[in-house]
């Protein structure tokens, strides 16, 4: 398990735009965009962080950043006290869209981060085991484009956890999921988490998927996004929000800070 500790991150991008939108727009090309600006946070060990926020506040770049996929404009990133500077293989990064490779089967694909067990019946009780988490056992042998959207995000998630990593980064994982898939992959990540304790960062649109998950909630401003809430859930699981007062509270407070009324 790692620690993560963010700050004063910064990210800002050129304006490369150079044509026109309209006869009154103006050339920006060669400005500099803010899109993150001072963000303070820290991520303990072990622990589930959901970072929600508007479209476009930023939300993977910051996670994109801190798994050393980009790089921040200013700030910096400690992961256990040492400064990051690039992608670790200790780390996993689940994207939003299916990172199956599809010339691989379903075997294949979990078997990547493997690789370097030499004992061949180890190698394979991993495969099977993290297979068979996922329910997939039968669909070993079976290539991406064979699976539906659900167990293609499945097959992911065995292969994230077979490489046992430190941090477990999640780019909204539920993108393009039927509504029961939804929430059968959901209460599997956390099923997962609870059973294997890793340091997840998660980012989500769903707020109703942060409130059940996480065991804190961060969230991002307009851009140049900054820190607009960090909350801590201090409710058991599985958790229901419209049982649970509080979440409720929560999630209306979400809403309204992210400017829509929860209500219309």
């Amino acid at each position: 398990m790692s620690k993560i500790k963010i700050e004063n991150l910064q990210k800002r991008y050129f304006e490369r735009r150079s044509r026109l939108r309209s006869a009154d727009d103006v050339p920006d090309s060669g400005k500099q965009i803010c899109v993150l600006d001072g963000i303070d946070l820290e991520i303990e060990e072990g622990e589930m962080v959901c970072i929600l926020g508007p479209s476009g506040a930023g939300k993977s770049t910051l996670l994109r950043i801190v798994a050393g996929h980009d790089n921040a404009s200013a700030g910096r990133i400690l992961i256990n006290n040492k400064e990051i500077n690039g992608p670790s293989q200790d780390n996993i990064f689940v994207y939003q869209q299916n990172g199956l490779l599809p010339w691989y089967s379903v075997w294949e694909n979990v078997e990547l981060g493997l690789r370097h067990i030499e004992d061949e019946e180890e190698k394979n009780n991993r495969i099977h085991e993290f297979i068979d988490i996922v329910e997939l056992t039968g669909f070993e042998y079976h290539y991406p484009h064979q699976l539906s959207g659900g167990m293609q995000r499945r097959a992911e998630l065995a292969r994230a956890l077979a490489v046992n990593p430190d941090i477990l980064f999640m780019d909204e994982p539920f993108t393009g999921l039927d509504y029961l898939t939804h929430l059968k992959i959901r209460e599997e990540v956390i099923n997962m988490h609870s059973y294997y304790q890793k340091t997840t960062l998660m980012v989500t649109h769903f707020i109703d998927d942060a409130l059940i998950m996480a065991d804190r909630i961060v969230v991002l401003g307009e851009r140049p996004a900054k820190v607009k809430m960090v909350e801590k859930l201090d409710y058991a699981r599985p958790r229901n929000i419209e049982t649970e007062r509080g979440l409720r509270e929560l999630r209306d407070q979400i809403f309204l800070m992210l400017g829509v009324s929860y209500v219309a």
